[in-house]
């Protein structure tokens, strides 16, 4: 079983998500990350190798530390990331 995270983000919408998120930007070293939406889709788009992945609320993302990537929006949505000292097991 996966650890608990040891930080969650507010949630943001897509008027509130920060100009941060939507551009490049990386976890630090041994950080991982789970964006999870809550209503609504966004793009989680990685710079190298170049993948882009749908996330929706039954489909979360997993980010790797120091990946450098961005997040699309797709519309309306609600969103927020945790964050975990060790890779996290997704449902």
């Amino acid at each position: 079983m996966s650890e608990a995270p040891y930080k969650i983000t507010a949630v943001w919408d897509q008027d509130s998500l920060p100009a941060a998120i939507r551009g490049e930007h990386s976890t630090k070293a041994g950080t991982w990350g789970v964006l999870r939406v809550l209503e609504g889709e966004v793009r989680l788009v990685f710079v190298d190798p170049p993948v882009s992945v749908q996330v929706t609320p039954e489909a979360p993302a997993l980010i790797a530390p120091q990946a450098v990537h961005h997040v699309e929006l797709a519309g309306p949505m609600k969103m927020q990331v945790e964050f975990y000292r060790a890779p996290p097991t997704l449902p």
